[in-house]
């Protein structure tokens, strides 16, 4: 049960690197374009030859939709005993802080020189294991454009327990208000406001 979080957190930490693979994508991508009569293609070989960066970094936006769409499969299932909101509070800045932190400088690195290449994979190595060992997952700003929204919440369980937590949501929630969850990790809930 443990290692299927872990590999949950780690799905969400290559869906937040959406962004990044991206720029990647359009600043190493390499097809020569040639307009004039005596052009012929330069065969396929040779253009995965200039394009292996981008070719990996496509590989994983698309486990970014897998993962994005496995992520949603399960959340859509959530069914759960509905919990109320104590108290709410917006925390949609997380999101930003992630994208600032971490994408906006890793975008800088020389994407042409194999040791900066080597050195970007190993600090996404180590970035990954820091996101998933401290769960920090949630701040993930490919969510925040896919419309979700972060709420530091009180909620109190069914036990009557009150427990502070992080919820991840497509709704506008508020205190007083209900919701039905799925936990993501011991204080990381997805949740969907009771209708």
């Amino acid at each position: 049960m443990r290692l299927n979080k872990t590999i949950e957190k780690f799905e969400l930490y290559i869906l937040s690197l959406w962004f990044l693979f991206l720029l990647i994508i359009v600043v190493t991508i390499d097809i020569p374009v040639c307009f004039k009569d005596e052009c012929k293609f330069i065969g396929f070989g040779e253009l995965m030859a200039r394009n292996v960066v981008p070719m990996v970094a496509t590989l994983f936006v698309l486990l970014g939709v897998l993962y994005y769409l496995r992520f949603d499969y399960k959340i859509a299932g959530s069914k759960s005993i509905p919990i109320t909101i104590v108290s709410a509070e917006d925390i949609n800045y997380e999101h930003l802080t992630f994208l600032t932190t971490y994408i906006i400088p890793l975008i800088c690195f020389n994407l042409t020189s194999a040791r900066y290449l080597i050195a970007l994979g190993l600090l996404l190595i180590v970035i990954g294991a820091i996101y998933v060992k401290t769960d920090k997952f949630y701040a993930n700003p490919t969510l925040a454009i896919l419309g979700f929204r972060l709420y530091s919440a009180v909620v109190r369980k069914r036990t009557g327990d009150e427990v502070k937590v992080v919820l991840i949501t497509k709704d506008r929630l508020q205190s007083g208000g209900q919701i039905q969850f799925l936990e993501l990790d011991d204080r990381v809930y997805f949740a969907k406001g009771k209708v």
